[in-house]
C-alpha cells in the first residue's frame, strides 16, 4: 500500500477550526485512502470532524498529511492545494 505525506503550515486565519475543518474533511472523505492529520504529537482521522478538531490546529502551525491507499496521489494534491489556497479564504 501506498504511503506519502506532506508538511504545510496553516496560513488561513482560523487554522483547522469550524469552516476550514469542515472543508477538509469532507475533501478526505472523498477518497478511499487513510487520511491522517498530525500537529505536534498528535495525530487525527481526517475525515472526522472531531478528530480534526481535537488538535487544535492554528494559523501559523505545522501540520503534516500522511495517506495511505491506492489513490493517495490524488488525495494528498487534494488536500495540499486546499490549505496552501486557505480554504478559499479571501
Amino acid at each position: 500500500m501506498k504511503r506519502i505525506e506532506a508538511t504545510l503550515v496553516l496560513t488561513n486565519r482560523s487554522g483547522l477550526h469550524a469552516s476550514p475543518a469542515s472543508i477538509f474533511v469532507q475533501t478526505a472523505k472523498k477518497f478511499r485512502s487513510k487520511i491522517f492529520v498530525r500537529k505536534g504529537g498528535k495525530k487525527a482521522d481526517a475525515k472526522s470532524i472531531l478528530s480534526v478538531l481535537s488538535l487544535g490546529a492554528e494559523c501559523g502551525d505545522e501540520i503534516e498529511i500522511i495517506v495511505e491507499g491506492d489513490d493517495a496521489e490524488d488525495a494528498l494534491k487534494a488536500l495540499v492545494t486546499l490549505v496552501k489556497n486557505k480554504f478559499g479564504e479571501e
